[in-house]
């Protein structure tokens, strides 16, 4: 063979893009037709939304997918990964509405069908940077099956589903209170709005009686829906106000009088225990105008602004302006007692942050309840799993307070609800192909305006882009993909959306095909800056994961997303975090080279003799890939890449490939074409090893492996082989890198030069001897001296008459050995006594300092249990170094006496 040459620098630019062509020219992506027999590991992509590019939230809910993805296709599973991408009704609007606005245009100045093929424009123009970013972090997903949500397809799907839930009594429409986004103009349902905590004022209002005796007050922060008032309610049981059940009060501000009325909901105990009713913009309101059979007074127009149901004063002002002249005019009238500041929870759009109101308005909506009650079941029978589990009480809480919900927007980009009204009858037909004519009396019909929500095309994702179309089609014949990849198998997403998207698509493959869409649930966390703060353009904390894999390369952001998400947790990053992945793969890359430098006039050799060192790696191989794949198979991915970086790094590089020196600067031409031939079997299953989690660098130093044949992205993952031997090489080793790391550690606390090599000598004491350990060290001596870089190694039982002195030496007590280390032959020990003084002095005031913090009984009580816990760690681990240290100066003056250098 001759040496093969890897560049001297690991330079991914160098190699990532060819390779990722490579796997896509071979289909490597694509599942494997002659795999039909096994069962198959698929996942669909949660899709991004085709309004910008992807961040880092998406960089990792996507390496997470491709992780499993590639560790699943190496185990021979036909494996599918699908990808696609989300039309945003909302989102994708406002991009397009921002930027007629900066032409000075509005999309009422355009026909509706020429607004949706500008957007149709901005969609072709995400999709393409989208689908391009997707790639450069090398994610396996299989181009050839892409979806869109507004594809025809899915399209059909959509509208089937649709009229099946209308047929199936599921879905009606009515005039109903909804979360009302005045920035966007449209209906939201419940979980589309976000809460958050707001400064704000509490008004407290006179309402005087009727009868002028005297006056209620009652409390509000949006004094401004005091118009739409229709009552004031009190609880039935308070006896304050019994008195007042029946009768009316005054509406400040206009000549309308309002009954009192009693109702349950009410709490007594909350401010006056009056509460002003204002059913069109309540929910709660709502639910007690109900009941009551109150008046429902809408004093708002779509965009915000009070509308004739106020009086004329008020009319067409904002909301904020309307809450200034309200203010105003009971201040003038007495009818404000007074003002407090608050804090409150406010409802804003999740998509333009304007303030949600309540509004009533006719919309669309489907019922949930016996939906849920079958998710549910589906989560009791075992049929869905959630990795971590704690999820599963956020599902079943949401689940079991589940409300209808509302799926029409006020929009024009987005599936077209197939409802039409008659302009005759008045009539409402929904229709899963359009219609001309009203089909009860034959007059000319319109279509509904608005469109479903996005989630509603969303919640098909995992059978709909997989061919299904509709309820009809599934019952003559479902396509081919759907009969042999549906279910799926793993929803991998963060936590933001399992109300949005998680539990809806459960219910959704209930429904519509009478299987859960998936299995295994993998939750993750939310990407956030190291101080913990979500990232956004607004705090300037943003990380784009192209300009990473610019500078660290595919692999190195891949790894560390890897390494630092653990289960349960959000992920803590910034730019340098980064710098951990980017060492691993250089580490890959630089032990692999000096490898692949050796092999020049070597002979490759089938099957070769493995000795205790070539036994020990394949046992650590084979306890790595156990722990490894369990890890993958639960979805615990900081698991698996902490396993592999202390494999590769720790096992394969800092022992085996150190001890492999012996063999490789051996004179005998056998003994290293032996040894080179291990190598190569142990690194080309290093690289399967680690090929889901770094998959670029492994798949170009593997090709140019001499005994490797096919692509690495589909070589069999390692399979752990079980031998009743290894756990006593392993033990043996153990006891060899036992002796090796405590020589290293005093050479590197005593600083000994590397060029510099002592002597060491080992006893087996009788109270610690073992057998099967000194004849394990005695035969590999020659490794000991190598790693631990000493000049001589000898050995002596205890009670033998010729154990030679330990004068002059620190002593080590290891396991079943005491080890002394001639350290006069290498160090000053004059400057090594000052030095190890000064440690030792340091050391005994910060134990001073701990003790007496640990002293302090309000230190004990107030501090948290975590750090009362550091602490106390703290001292155990300074007490160990001063006993070590202490030893050590005690060692040393001994051989110093002995010397008489001191």
């Amino acid at each position: 063979m001759h040496k093969i040459e890897l560049e001297k620098a690991y330079n991914p630019k160098s190699f990532e893009d060819r390779i990722y062509a490579k796997w896509l020219e071979s289909g490597a992506f694509s599942p494997v037709a002659s795999q039909e027999g096994r069962a198959p590991y698929v996942i669909v992509i949660p899709p991004p939304n085709v309004t910008g590019v992807l961040h880092m939230g998406h960089g990792l809910n996507q390496t997470l997918q491709d992780i499993v993805i590639r560790f699943h296709r190496m185990r021979g599973e036909p494996t599918l990964w699908v990808p696609g991408t989300d039309h945003a009704g909302i989102a994708t609007q406002n991009v397009v509405e921002k930027r007629l606005k900066a032409q000075g245009k509005h999309r009422s100045d355009m026909s509706r069908e020429d607004f949706v093929n500008e957007t149709w424009k901005v969609k072709a123009e995400h999709h393409a940077i989208i689908s391009k970013q997707i790639a450069v972090m090398g994610n396996s997903v299989d181009w050839t099956r892409e979806r869109f949500t507004l594809d025809q397809g899915l399209s059909l799907a959509v509208r089937d589903v649709f009229v099946s839930l209308y047929e199936r009594n599921l879905l009606y429409k009515g005039n109903y209170l909804v979360n009302w986004c005045v920035g966007c103009g449209t209906a939201l349902a419940d979980d589309e709005v976000e809460h958050e905590d707001t400064p704000g004022k509490m008004y407290h209002i006179r309402y005087p009686y009727t009868d002028q005796s005297s006056f209620a007050e009652l409390a509000t922060t949006r004094p401004e829906t005091l118009f739409g008032d229709t009552a004031v309610a009190v609880h039935p049981d308070d006896e304050r106000y019994k008195h007042l059940i029946g009768k009316t009060v005054h509406l400040p501000l206009t000549d309308r009088d309002i009954p009192v009325i009693a109702d349950p909901y009410i709490d007594p105990n909350f401010g006056t225990g009056l509460m002003k009713i204002t059913p069109a913009h309540d929910i709660n309101d709502w639910e007690v105008g109900k009941r009551h059979d109150l008046q429902v007074i809408n004093i708002l127009t779509q965009d915000g602004k009070l509308n004739a149901e106020v009086p004329p004063k008020y009319r067409n002002m904002t909301i904020a302006l309307a809450r200034e002249a309200v203010v105003q005019d009971l201040k003038a009238q007495g009818l404000l007692i007074k003002e407090e500041e608050i804090v409150h929870a406010v409802g804003h759009c999740y998509r333009c942050n304007a303030v949600i109101e309540p509004f009533l308005s006719e919309q669309w909506f489907v019922r949930m309840k016996p939906l849920a009650e079958k998710a549910l079941g589906a989560w009791k029978r075992g049929e869905i799993v959630f990795y971590p589990k704690r999820w599963e009480n956020t599902y079943v809480h949401w689940l079991s307070n589940i409300r209808d919900w509302c799926i029409s927007r006020q929009l024009w980009w987005g599936h077209r609800i197939p409802a039409w009204i008659c302009a005759s009858c008045g009539k409402t037909t929904v229709s899963r192909v359009d219609i001309e004519k009203c089909p009860h009396c034959g007059g000319a019909v319109v279509q509904d305006p608005d469109v479903l929500d996005t989630w509603f095309s969303s919640w098909l994702w995992p059978f709909s882009t997989l061919g299904w179309e509709g309820v009809e089609q599934a019952k003559r014949e479902n396509p081919a993909d759907l009969r042999r990849f549906y279910p799926t198998t793993a929803l991998i997403t963060a936590y933001d959306i399992i109300f949005f998207w998680v539990s809806r698509m459960i219910m959704a493959g209930l429904e519509f095909t009478g299987q859960v869409p998936f299995r295994d649930i993998y939750i993750h966390g939310l990407v956030r800056d190291k101080q913990g703060r979500k990232m956004s353009k607004s705090l300037g904390n943003g990380l784009d994961p192209l300009e990473l894999v610019d500078e660290f390369g595919a692999d190195a952001v891949k790894f560390t997303l890897a390494y630092l998400c653990a289960q349960g947790q959000d992920v803590l990053i910034d730019k340098d975090s980064f710098k951990l992945g980017s060492r691993f793969a250089n580490k890959v890359w630089n032990a692999s080279r000096f490898i692949l430098m050796n092999l020049e006039g070597r002979n490759l050799i089938e099957n070769p003799s493995l000795r205790m060192v070539d036994r020990w790696i394949y046992s650590r191989l084979n306890t790595a890939a156990r722990a490894m794949i369990d890890a993958f198979l639960s979805y615990r991915y900081n698991d698996a890449a902490s396993v592999a970086d202390s494999f590769f790094w720790n096992d394969f590089c800092d022992w085996y490939v150190e001890a492999m020196k012996l063999s490789l600067r051996s004179d005998d031409e056998v003994e290293k074409d032996r040894a080179v031939s291990v190598l190569l079997d142990m690194l080309a299953q290093a690289l399967r090893l680690l090929h889901p989690l770094i998959p670029f660098v492994t798949e170009e130093i593997y090709g140019k492996l001499p005994n490797t044949e096919r692509p690495l992205i589909t070589a069999p993952y390692p399979l752990p082989v079980f031998n009743e031997k290894d756990a006593e090489i392993e033990k043996h080793f153990g006891v060899l890198q036992d002796l090796t790391r405590r020589i290293r550690t005093l050479r590197s606390e005593c600083t000994v030069p590397p060029e510099k090599k002592a002597r060491v000598a080992v006893n087996f004491a009788p109270a610690l001897r073992s057998a099967e350990f000194e004849g394990f060290l005695r035969e590999n001596s020659s490794l000991v001296k190598l790693l631990a870089n000493i000049s001589e190694l000898s050995f002596s039982i205890g009670d033998e008459k010729d154990t030679p002195s330990t004068q002059g030496a620190i002593g080590l007590v290891g396991n079943g050995f005491e080890a002394f280390v001639f350290i006069a032959d290498a160090v000053d020990l004059s400057f090594l006594k000052q030095k190890f003084t000064k440690e030792l002095e340091k050391d005994k005031r910060f134990i001073d300092n701990l003790e007496k913090k640990l002293a302090n009984e309000d230190f004990l009580r107030n501090a948290p249990p975590d750090l009362v816990k550091n602490e106390q760690t703290k001292r155990t681990t300074a007490y160990a170094h001063v006993e070590k240290l202490t030893a050590y100066v005690r060692d040393m003056g001994a051989v110093a006496q002995e010397q008489d250098i001191l």
